[in-house]
C-alpha cells in the first residue's frame, strides 16, 4: 500500500528523530512538541538529513587573481549516493 507506514517504520523514525534531537542538544517530549522554536526544529531536521546523506568536504586555497596578497578559502561539497 503506497504511502502507508508500518508501526515498525513509525517507531524507527521516532527513534531516529529522538537520536538526532539529542545530538543537536534539543529536548523532545513524546507526542506534541509545538513549543519548539523554528531554529530547534530545523536543526533536528538538518541533523536527520546529514545522517541520512553524509557528504565529504574538501578545502581548497586559491590566491586571488587580482591581488596576490589575498587568499580565499573555497569549500566544495560533494554528496555521494549509495
Amino acid at each position: 500500500m503506497k504511502g502507508e507506514m508500518t508501526q515498525k517504520g513509525k517507531e524507527a523514525l521516532e527513534r531516529f528523530k529522538m537520536e538526532s534531537a539529542n545530538e543537536v542538544g534539543v529536548t523532545l517530549n513524546k507526542g506534541y512538541n509545538g513549543d519548539l522554536t523554528s531554529r530547534q526544529a530545523g536543526s533536528i531536521g538538518g541533523q536527520m538529513v546529514n545522517m541520512m546523506s553524509p557528504e565529504q568536504q574538501w578545502e581548497f586555497i586559491r590566491n586571488d587573481v587580482k591581488s596576490q596578497e589575498h587568499t580565499r578559502i573555497l569549500t566544495y561539497s560533494m554528496q555521494l549516493g549509495i
